[in-house]
């Protein structure tokens, strides 16, 4: 069993940046490939990153890529997701999620299905 508490978020100008962290409670943390997914209102949730439990692969969303930054420390039993560049498009609720499968799956790990637990959420939201 995993709890997850996601923070970080909050209110920010386009262009700018946040810095947004999970906190894992449980004995197996590094078992556990680490995601975020993000939903904004009216739409489905949808994938942004992904870490496999090590940190030594990540997969990105295209709307992402080169602009966001997945991580974790192990041995905090933290994730975090650095995001720079924001654009107003970027604004939702983000969630941190755990699969029990160590190893990213390209097929399977963008999908929110793959994931066993998840945290409550933490609201991005990017001005223009």
């Amino acid at each position: 069993q995993v709890q997850l508490v996601e923070s970080g978020g909050g209110l920010v100008q386009a262009g700018g940046s946040l810095r947004l962290s999970c906190a894992a409670s449980g004995r197996s943390f590094s078992n556990y490939a680490m995601g975020w997914f993000r939903q904004a209102p009216g739409k489905e949730r949808e994938f942004v990153a992904a870490i496999s439990w090590s940190g030594g692969s990540q997969y990105y969303a295209d709307a992402v890529k080169g602009r966001f930054t997945i991580s974790r420390d192990n041995a905090k039993n933290t994730v975090s997701l650095q995001m720079n560049g924001l654009k107003p498009e970027d604004t939702a609720v983000y969630y941190c999620a755990a699969d029990r499968n160590p190893t990213l799956r390209v097929a399977l790990t963008t999908r929110s299905l793959s994931y066993d637990y998840w945290g409550q959420g933490t609201q991005v939201t990017v001005s223009s």
